[in-house]
């Protein structure tokens, strides 16, 4: 087949024909360890260039899905990988060693790595469709497309054209639907058919007008109200937030105007170097969200993982408290899996109860759900915030959990239990940075990691996993998914990792 226009008419129909082939291939080849598969993983961060280019390492995010290498450890399973610039070796081969029971040498023949060998500033995927003879390629990687499917950190319209090119389907949810669905403002509708609690604001905002209006109503409404969180319409990790503050507001007068004044001094952008005269037209081309800023004297940010199956199951995955930073306190930092257990199951009852709102509007794949929690007397009350139709901050690192033990996720006390039902714990990171890790190559890091003996031990189901090693020469950063045998356990070789590091390199070199 000739290949179709992008974005017309016969592409739609052709891609709603091959996710047709998901509710079969998700009964027969699923559940079954030694069925014969193809999963063809497409790394690609397929967001707005303008929102995510000024996070550190970008490049090497495409190393974060390395953890699906994992899925070798399956006899039959072949694994294509797409990437912008070629893997180093040595960080392929940690990966594979990893492997329990299988050989190496036997996970690698399975493995196809394919990259465009194109460092510039766009997603992933667009690199692949501008090059016709590397989709041949791949096309020709796939043993079988009936027993073949594509796995991507998120699925856009580009994702929907290369899945039509290669003739597979995508597990995950149709773009249409996931730019609707995960946007802020659907989120945020979404949230309320599910009665789920979400913040005060206002959404499907078109301009700055609107945006200043919105303020408006929201200070109106809440006298005292000292923030109000700014969203634009698509964003990733809290890139896309800013916080505009209502200090010195007057308490009379035309509020609308002082806001509008305003603006340019008092809002803030969480993504670094970002200023009013850049976010205000990016508002205007986006549209966006207002929503009161949540505060208490205890604050969390829990957020939840769930998966909607081809045969309209919710599946809970996992539940996680995240660590934010950066400007303003939005950026995804870390995790520790799971929540506290004061909220973990709450926390999964409403992610579960979004799910199903989600499942009836035709979303399928992943999905997760981050929340804003302030205790309130004796308890606690979730906020719903955002919505994330796609892999998220914390896929990957509980998928290196679940590959490494071959253990699952209880939904009865919301605790991950090896096969013999012994719990594990983690914590977790993509924001390991110290300008003098540039002294270290991923070699180096592995080899660091092996001597101190804080490596991942398969047989105590115990230790330190790092990921985007390849952004550690480079950038200073890393990351790594520490797994204990309890939380305090958890965290104390999250420090011990990041003090063995830091002793390892030199001052001032």
């Amino acid at each position: 087949m000739a290949d179709l226009p992008a974005g017309s008419d016969a592409e739609l129909a052709e891609f709603a024909r091959l996710q047709e082939r998901l509710r079969p291939l998700f009964e027969r080849v699923f559940p079954n360890p030694r069925a014969p598969r193809t999963v063809v993983v497409v790394p690609s961060l397929s967001f707005d260039w303008d929102v995510i280019e000024k996070i550190t390492g970008l490049p090497h995010y495409e190393e974060r899905l390395l953890c699906m290498l994992m899925l070798l450890r399956l006899p039959r399973t072949h694994i294509v990988y797409l990437t912008s610039q070629p893997i180093a070796a040595p960080i392929v081969d940690y990966y594979l060693q990893l492997l329990n029971g299988v050989p190496s040498g036997h996970a690698r023949e399975r493995l196809t790595l394919i990259a465009c060998h194109d460092p510039g500033q766009k997603p992933l995927t667009e690199k692949i469709i501008e090059r016709p003879r590397l989709v041949n390629r791949i096309r020709a990687a796939i043993r079988d497309p009936a027993d073949a499917h594509l796995s991507c950190f998120n699925v856009t319209p580009t994702e929907r054209t290369l899945a039509v090119r290669l003739g597979i389907p995508v597990y995950g949810c149709d773009p249409t639907l996931g730019t609707e669905l995960g946007s802020k403002s659907g989120a945020r509708e979404v949230f309320r058919a599910a009665g789920v609690d979400l913040p005060d604001g206002s959404e499907r905002l078109r301009d700055v007008d609107d945006m200043v209006e919105a303020l408006s109503a929201l200070r109106s409404r809440n006298p005292s109200l000292s923030r109000a969180v700014v969203k634009l319409e698509e964003g990733t990790s809290g890139e896309g937030n800013a916080v505009f503050s209502f200090a010195n507001c007057p308490d009379g007068g035309d509020l609308r105007a002082w806001v509008a004044d305003a603006l340019p001094r008092q809002l803030t952008c969480e993504s670094r170097g970002k200023t009013w005269e850049s976010y205000g037209p990016k508002f205007a081309e986006t549209g966006g969200t207002v929503e009161a800023w949540v505060g208490g004297d205890e604050r969390r940010s829990p957020s939840f993982q769930g998966r909607i199956d081809p045969l309209g199951r919710i599946e809970c995955v996992s539940t996680h408290d995240q660590i934010l930073g950066g400007t303003t306190g939005q950026m995804f930092q870390g995790c520790s899996f799971p929540c506290d257990e004061e909220y973990r199951l709450s926390v999964q009852e409403a992610g579960r109860r979004i799910g199903f709102v989600l499942r009836d509007r035709g979303a399928v794949g992943r999905y997760g759900v981050d929340f804003v929690s302030v205790r309130e007397g004796g308890g606690w009350r979730h906020y719903a915030i955002e919505i994330n139709l796609r892999k998220g901050g914390t896929t990957h690192t509980f998928r290196t959990l679940q590959f490494l033990t071959d253990g699952s996720y209880d939904e009865e006390d919301g605790l991950f239990r090896l096969p013999d039902g012994r719990p594990r714990f983690y914590h977790a990171t993509d924001n390991l940075k110290n300008a003098r890790y540039r002294q270290l190559t991923p070699d180096d890091v592995i080899d660091i990691a092996v001597e101190n003996e804080i490596h991942f031990h398969g047989a105590r189901q115990r230790g330190s996993v790092f990921h985007m090693i390849g952004a550690v020469a480079g950038w200073g950063k890393l990351g790594v998914v520490c797994v204990g045998e309890d939380p305090e356990d958890a965290q104390g070789l999250y420090r011990a990792t990041c003090e063995i590091l830091d002793r390892s390199v030199v001052d001032g070199a």
